[in-house]
C-alpha cells in the first residue's frame, strides 16, 4: 500500500487500480455516508479564515469528510490545502472561479449569476488535476487577466487616498502593503474593505472617532454598522466605498473578464469538468433573468456543453433548493454544494439553507454522488485515464452512474482504509 504522506505529487496516481479498488464488494452509489462542502474560499483568495489551520480544525470538529477549495484565478493554495487534507483524512478536492463576460447577455440587460452586473458570470472549474498546470498559451491568458484586476484595485487604492486627504487626514492606504498584510497574492475587494477599518482601528482610540473616519469616505451616507461588528462594518464599507456607485469605485476594463469559451479552455487544459455556480433565489424570492426558468437556464448550460452546477445553500430557501436540484438530478447534472467562506462573516461549513434549515436527506444525498463523480474524475486522471468530460468538456454519455460508483469506492478507500 503506499503512504499518505508518500504522495506529495498526486496521492491518487498511487491509489489501486479501479478493478482492484472495488473488487472486494459491489460499491452502490449513495451507499457510503459521508460529509461533503465541494466549495471554500481560502487565504489565496479572499476568505472568512486567515488561515487553512483554522479551516482543518473546523472540519474536523464538524466531521468534514470531503473538501473543495475554490479560489479565484488561483491554484496558488493547493499545495497547503493538499497536505492538510492529507494530515486529517479529508479527502481533498482540487476547484478554481473565474469571471468572465457574456457581451450579448449584458448588451441586453440579462443577469445571469451576479445579481447586480448583467452579463457577467461566475464560472468554475472543478476536479482539477494535482499538480495544478496549464499550457503556456494559457497561463499568459490567465496571467494578464490577473494583472488587469490588479490595476482596477491599485486605481481604487488611489482614488481613497484622494478622498482620505481631501477630508484633511494625513493617513493613507500602500496597496503593495494591503498585498503583504491581507493577501496571500491577489488583493480584492474584501482586502481593501478591510485595511479600510484596519487604518480607522489603528490610528484612533475611540470607536466614535473611527466610524467619523470612515463614514468620511461614504459621500455624506451615515453608517448603519457599529465598529465592534467587523463583518458587517466591512462588508459596508465595501459597498458604500468599492461597488458600483461607491466613493472609489472604478469600473473594471473588459480585459479583466475573459469569454466564456477562454474560461472552459483554461479549466480544461487544468483537467477540470466546466461548473456553473447557480444564485438562484434570493432573499425575496425573486431569480435572475437567466436563472428565473429551470427548463430555459437547462436548455441554455446544455447548449454550452455544461452538465455540472453548484449552488451555495445557504442563500437559498429549502423547498425552492429541493425542487431545482431535483429537476437538475433527475436530468443526470452533476449537482454540489458549498458554503463559499467568501464574506468576513465566519460560519460553519457544515453546508445548510437559508437561515440555518437542515438539509432534506435527498440533497445530502444528491450532493454526495456529485462529490463523487469529481472525486473519481481526479482519480481516472491521476491514473491517466478518461475522466467525465469529453475534449469539449461534455459529460461522456451515460457515465455518471459509473463515476458515481467509483468516486465512492476512491473516497471509502481513502478515508476507511487503515493502510494507506
Amino acid at each position: 500500500m503506499v503512504k499518505k504522506d508518500n504522495m506529495e505529487t498526486n496521492f491518487l496516481s498511487g491509489f489501486p487500480p479501479y478493478a482492484e479498488l472495488s473488487a472486494n464488494e459491489p460499491v452502490e452509489p449513495g451507499s457510503y455516508v459521508f460529509e461533503a462542502n465541494c466549495h471554500i474560499h481560502t487565504p489565496y483568495s479572499f476568505s472568512a479564515f486567515d488561515d487553512l489551520d483554522t479551516v482543518f480544525r473546523m472540519a474536523k470538529e464538524e466531521r468534514i469528510d470531503a473538501l473543495g477549495i475554490n479560489d479565484f484565478y488561483v491554484s496558488d493554495g493547493y499545495e497547503s490545502f493538499h497536505k492538510g487534507c492529507i494530515s486529517n483524512n479529508i479527502f481533498p478536492l482540487f476547484n478554481i472561479e473565474f469571471i468572465g463576460l457574456l457581451k450579448e447577455e449584458q448588451s441586453k440587460g440579462i443577469r445571469i449569476n451576479d445579481p447586480n452586473n448583467p452579463g457577467r458570470i461566475y464560472f468554475c472549474g472543478k476536479g482539477l488535476d494535482f499538480p495544478f498546470h496549464l499550457s503556456d498559451k494559457n497561463l499568459r491568458l490567465l496571467s494578464g487577466v490577473k494583472v488587469e484586476s490588479q490595476c482596477q484595485l491599485r486605481a481604487m487604492v488611489s482614488k481613497l487616498n484622494r478622498l482620505i486627504a481631501e477630508g484633511g487626514s494625513k493617513l493613507s492606504l500602500d496597496f503593495d502593503q494591503i498585498r503583504k498584510r491581507f493577501a496571500k497574492e491577489l488583493v480584492r475587494e474584501r482586502h481593501i474593505a478591510k485595511a479600510v477599518r484596519y487604518l480607522a482601528s489603528e490610528n484612533f482610540s475611540k470607536d466614535e472617532d473611527r466610524m467619523s473616519f470612515i463614514e468620511s469616505l461614504y459621500g455624506g451616507k451615515r453608517s448603519k454598522q457599529s465598529f465592534a461588528d467587523a463583518a458587517a462594518l466591512e462588508n459596508e464599507i465595501r459597498s458604500n466605498i468599492l461597488k458600483a456607485g461607491g466613493t472609489a469605485f472604478v469600473e473594471e476594463d473588459e480585459r479583466s473578464f475573459l469569454p466564456l469559451g477562454a474560461i472552459k479552455e483554461i479549466i480544461l487544459d487544468a483537467g477540470g469538468i466546466p461548473c456553473y455556480p447557480v444564485l438562484l433565489d434570493d432573499p425575496s424570492g425573486k431569480f435572475t433573468e437567466f436563472e428565473g426558468s429551470f427548463e430555459k437556464l437547462y436548455d441554455s448550460l446544455t447548449s454550452m456543453g455544461v452538465g455540472c452546477i453548484e449552488l451555495i445553500p445557504g442563500r437559498n430557501a429549502l423547498n425552492i433548493l429541493s425542487d431545482f436540484v431535483s429537476f437538475f438530478d433527475s436530468r443526470d447534472f452533476i449537482v454540489t454544494f458549498g458554503t463559499e467562506h467568501n464574506t468576513p462573516e465566519m460560519i460553519p461549513l457544515t453546508v445548510t439553507a437559508r437561515g440555518g434549515t437542515d438539509l432534506t436527506w435527498k440533497l445530502e444525498e444528491v450532493n454526495r454522488r456529485g462529490v463523487c463523480v469529481i472525486a473519481a474524475h481526479q482519480y481516472f486522471h491521476a491514473q491517466k485515464m478518461e475522466g467525465y468530460t469529453d475534449a469539449a468538456g461534455k459529460p461522456r454519455k451515460n457515465m455518471k452512474k459509473e463515476f458515481e460508483a467509483a468516486g465512492q469506492a476512491v473516497i471509502e478507500f481513502y478515508l476507511r482504509d487503515k493502510q494507506i
